[in-house]
């Protein structure tokens, strides 16, 4: 098995629900994620999965939280947009894209800080 790992960033404003604190405002943060998926087998080229594609789609789905307030999009409007909850959200919407015979999702780390990071795996 090969584990190969990309990182990507976006930014967006949240405040968190339902918490008690200085998150519970508006605030924004520069979110630092990471998609991680395994392959069983390389290619003719040697490659498990093109980092550029998997770059590329990450970024297409990021494309759709960044410089926005999470809070009044779709996947948040009932659930907190934690980091937790992006992480997963996250990991749900690539799954669609990277789960095959040969390439899994494995886990999606979402950094809110240089100090703290959430992950979401299944």
């Amino acid at each position: 098995m090969y584990k190969l790992r990309i990182e990507t960033s976006f930014a967006a404003a949240h405040c968190l629900i339902h918490y008690q604190g200085d998150c519970e405002n508006l605030h924004g943060h520069n979110w630092k994620v990471e998609v991680t998926v395994t392959a069983r087998e390389l290619d003719k080229s040697g490659l498990g999965i093109d980092f550029k594609v998997l770059k590329s789609e990450t970024n297409a789905l990021l494309k759709t939280l960044d410089h926005k307030y999470l809070n009044e999009l779709p996947p948040f409007i009932e659930s907190s947009p934690s980091s937790e909850n992006i992480a997963r959200y996250l990991f749900q919407e690539l799954a669609k894209k990277f789960n095959s015979d040969n390439i899994g999702l494995t886990e999606v780390t979402v950094w809110e800080s240089d100090f703290a990071s959430a992950s979401y795996y299944e």
